[in-house]
């Protein structure tokens, strides 16, 4: 189905060619008077200039030739030159049945369908999620889902940091504390075993230790990154431990995610990429892209037009050793081989802009992907507590993030208790899905990039701009069906009717909205536009609710086609939420 905006906005291009004026004037926008109007066109302020005529005039000869229109039941030239519209009962109710009739609720697919990455994980294996990591998943997941709707096969990556010092170390403690496995007996020929010399908890506690003890002990950084060196360069032996710690790792990690209703196509790291960098830096040498620098290898990247300093793009240190950024492009490089995509979007903290700005800057010109390749930079801002700084534990630490949630779901278990009486089991598992919506609404009602305070507080209130105020209002819906069906109604080949009051015509206006508002938040890269669009749907559904009888409503055709109203807006809204990564319950 077409928007419609889109739609409207034919209808106005036609009526300005009737009067005798240029289409590309007609342009209709939502009103922002909705007291006069619903939609209204300025056009004829800036066709003033070029016919030299009044503005008020040519308004009045658009408006003249709209008449007899179909879409419109109130055409308005106001002075000095606006056109202000308000949509046709009956063109409203079928643009609804239209809808109703979609499968897509009339979002229509990319005519195009294009192949998409999005790198939105980052964790760093042996370490466990913090809240560091909740924004870039569900920002990434939310995104993902979103293309995904607009028919494009996305492709989400979680790329883990399973590289460099932090496996040295591990391996030599690993190696300090139990020095008869058979990994660091470089002779050994034999198979290596099948479990881990670790749980997860043992490999969490060991690398911070590690860690710590190579700050003070200079003799222990440098075993660890020679075993780093070791690794890299293939040794069986801890490339079989790399494998433990990664299978563990992962494990633990899927897990995590798993609770935030996070999913990944490809669990690919680092690691992957290495095996690309020789080649890929030798072609760069040789093409004359790459020259040394101060001891190092570097791609100049610096632009004209720059109006800041963009230093050159690091590949090789001094010591021979690679960097994040070679790692970023040897993984583009592998991305580009097997997956050929047209599009990568890498959601990360957008203080690493600046890196990213050399990654793309040098995949480009040392033609690591093809010229046509889009690489997209969405960075956001921090989680904050209370006082406006980073998220913190009561302690000081950073706050892991199942311990983060598990808090959220302990306070939104107290509300439901206190709200209604049901079995502890079902209350658990209500309060672990509203507490889902709570956390993953709270970040996406935030525009992206900018920081934002995590209030438990406020999440987790059924009131208000929050994830279970619009879950309550899906219950709301869910219970009037059922109960309907329960009175022995059936609503199935019934048929928006015409809106019966003000309240009706408002949440009709604001779903017609949906493919709009679902497109440009594909465009934009902006779940929180869809956040905003059910807050704003879930009001006037409320609003509606309150002002009208539905099942008292004594004319059958008005209260089955309020039916298919409610359960047309049911849909929206569970198939918004569903964008964004979580769902609702069946009661509340």
């Amino acid at each position: 189905m077409k928007k419609i905006l889109e739609l409207i906005s034919e209808e106005m291009e036609k009526a300005f060619r009737k009067a005798g004026y240029d289409e590309k004037y007609a342009k209709v926008t939502l009103s922002n008077r909705p007291d006069l109007c619903e939609y209204q066109c300025n056009g004829a302020m800036a066709a003033a200039k070029e016919y030299h005529k009044a503005p008020v005039l040519i308004a009045e000869g658009v408006v003249d030739a709209l008449q007899g229109s179909s879409l419109f039941e109130e055409i308005q030239a106001v002075k000095p030159g606006f056109i202000n519209l308000k949509l046709c009962a009956e063109f409203l109710s079928g643009y609804l049945n239209g809808m109703k009739e979609d499968s897509r609720l009339g979002c229509e697919k990319a005519a195009q369908p294009k192949t998409i990455m999005i790198d939105y994980g980052g964790p760093n294996v042996a370490k466990p999620l913090h809240v560091g990591h909740l924004r870039s998943a569900i920002i990434g997941e939310s995104i993902k889902r979103i293309a995904r709707f607009a028919g494009h096969k996305v492709i989400g990556d979680v790329h883990l940091g399973d590289w460099g010092l932090q496996m040295g170390l591990i391996i030599m403690e690993l190696k300090n504390r139990k020095p008869e496995l058979p990994y660091f007996d470089a002779a050994y020929e034999g198979e290596y075993p099948k479990e881990p010399p670790f749980t997860i908890a043992e490999l969490e506690e060991i690398y911070p230790m590690a860690s710590a003890r190579s700050k003070e002990d200079a003799a222990y950084k440098e075993a660890a990154m020679q075993a780093t060196f070791e690794l890299q360069q293939g040794r069986k032996g801890y490339q079989a431990l790399l494998r433990h710690i990664l299978n563990v790792s992962v494990t633990d990690l899927k897990r995590n995610y798993e609770n935030l209703k996070v999913e990944f196509d490809l669990w690919k790291g680092e690691s992957d990429a290495q095996p690309y960098i020789p080649d890929m830096v030798q072609r760069m040498k040789e093409q004359g892209f790459a020259h040394m620098s101060d001891g190092a290898l570097v791609v100049d990247i610096k632009e004209e037009t720059d109006t800041k300093e963009v230093p050159p793009c690091m590949l090789l240190k001094s010591d021979g050793a690679s960097l994040y950024t070679t790692t970023d492009l040897a993984t583009i490089v592998e991305r580009m081989k097997l997956y050929a995509p047209d599009e990568i979007i890498y959601v990360v903290d957008k203080r690493q802009e600046m890196h990213f700005i050399q990654v793309f800057r040098c995949a480009k010109k040392c033609g690591l992907a093809g010229e046509d390749t889009v690489f997209k930079f969405l960075g956001f801002g921090t989680m904050n507590g209370k006082d406006g700084k980073p998220f913190k534990t009561r302690e000081g630490g950073v706050m892991r993030l199942e311990y983060l949630l598990s808090d959220i779901n302990e306070e939104m278990l107290k509300k439901i208790r206190e709200s209604r009486p049901m079995s502890e089991e079902e209350a658990c598992e209500i309060a672990k899905v509203v507490g889902l919506s709570a956390v993953k609404y709270g970040d996406l009602s935030n525009q992206a990039s900018k920081d934002y305070i995590f209030d438990v507080d406020r999440f987790t209130s059924s009131e208000g701009n929050t994830g279970p105020y619009i879950l309550y209002t899906i219950v709301r819906i869910k219970s009037i069906l059922k109960k309907y069906e329960e009175q022995g109604g059936c609503a199935d080949d019934a048929v928006i009717t015409a809106y019966g009051n003000e309240s009706e015509k408002a949440l009709m206006l604001e779903l017609t909205r949906l493919n709009g508002v679902l497109y440009n938040a594909y465009e934009e890269l902006a779940p929180h536009k869809v956040c905003a669009y059910i807050y704003d749907l879930a009001n006037a559904f409320n609003k509606f609710y309150h002002e009208t009888s539905i099942l008292g409503t004594e004319d059958e055709a008005q209260k089955s086609g309020r039916i298919q109203l409610l359960s047309l807006t049911r849909r929206v809204l569970e198939t918004c939420i569903d964008l964004l990564g979580f769902e609702a319950p069946e009661r509340m």
